[in-house]
């Protein structure tokens, strides 16, 4: 059976994230997600956040483990949607920060 968010505020180990699944979780400072979308190996999107001066920091990692020539390929060719995703993704965080702390992000 497939579990999903226990509670839509919080997250746990275990619970579903759209097509992504929490692997672990320190909070405050990471969030590692495994993909459980059908891609041609396995797939991770990482989030550190570190303390700094004025602020903080949000790393965003995307680990690809590809599986044989069609992992190769997929990880490839897909490289620069997968770059394009990524950035926006990061932008629509430091912005949701923004607004929840009321500070500005920090610029990369």
């Amino acid at each position: 059976m497939r579990l999903g968010r226990r509670d839509p505020d919080h997250l746990r180990i275990g619970d579903a994230v759209d097509f992504w699944r929490v692997e672990e979780l320190r909070r405050p400072s990471l969030l590692r997600l495994r993909a459980e979308m059908k891609v041609p190996g396995r797939a991770w999107l990482q989030y550190e956040i570190t303390q700094v001066q004025g602020g903080s920091r949000l790393v965003q990692t995307a680990f690809f483990e590809p599986k044989g020539l069609p992992g190769l390929a997929y990880w490839y060719l897909l490289y620069p949607v997968h770059g394009v995703i990524f950035r926006g993704m990061v932008r629509v965080l430091a912005e949701r920060a923004k607004r929840a702390g009321g500070g500005t992000p920090p610029t990369a």
